[in-house]
């Protein structure tokens, strides 16, 4: 998103990227995870990045959905409601330590790699649709593991020799979390506001396993 001590080789920017492309400032409104792609929401004036920050932290009018891949096959939908510990490098101090976290979650397709795990002779994937009632850091994410069905391509709460072994495979290496849509009522007229943003070609790599 922007220079932060949490990443201090990173030397591209959306935020000055975004700048240079319309030459004029930006504020950020929320943030997403280095590797997800999708919907992210500035605005133009100061004061409507706070009003429409708020209401990302209350998520009141607010509906976020993700779509990601994970390793193995969940259930067919559920809700996933596991509180979480704010992380050791979170420089947001004020917050509480420990954070209600909900999420929901429907699988949309199953499918398997032709790759061994163990005694398995291929890897099961799931294609899922998520939902995010709250706005905790890392939350699709931690919650996914907490599932045991961490999404693929996730450095820090997957396994690295099977992400890179999928990423050999598809010939593609990324993290596969990506923003969908975002429904949220608008900041000065109150009117109903969605954002879409499709996935990339890369998404349809899977198809062919």
């Amino acid at each position: 998103m922007h220079r932060t001590p949490l990443d201090k080789g990173e030397t591209r920017f959306v935020l000055q990227t975004l700048r240079d492309q319309i030459g004029q400032r930006v504020w950020p409104v929320h943030r997403l995870d280095k590797g997800t792609s999708g919907v992210l929401v500035f605005a133009r004036q100061p004061e409507v990045a706070r009003t429409v920050g708020q209401a990302f932290e209350s998520g009141e009018g607010l509906k976020k959905t993700y779509r990601a891949m994970v390793r193995g096959w969940p259930g067919d939908e559920g809700l996933i409601d596991h509180p979480l510990r704010r992380m050791p490098d979170d420089l947001r101090s004020a917050r509480e330590e420990v954070q209600a976290a909900l999420t929901r979650f429907v699988t949309v397709s199953r499918g398997e790699f032709p790759l061994a795990q163990g005694e398995f002779p291929s890897t099961r994937f799931a294609l899922v649709q998520l939902q995010a009632f709250t706005g905790r850091r890392h939350q699709l994410r931690r919650h996914m593991k907490h599932m045991a069905h961490p999404i693929i391509g996730d450095a820090t709460h997957g396994k690295g020799p099977l992400n890179r072994a999928i990423a050999e495979h598809l010939g593609f290496q990324r993290l596969w979390l990506h923003a969908l849509r975002l429904e949220i009522r608008h900041p000065v007229t109150g009117a109903p506001l969605v954002i879409a943003a499709p996935p990339g070609p890369e998404w349809d790599l899977w198809h062919a396993c």
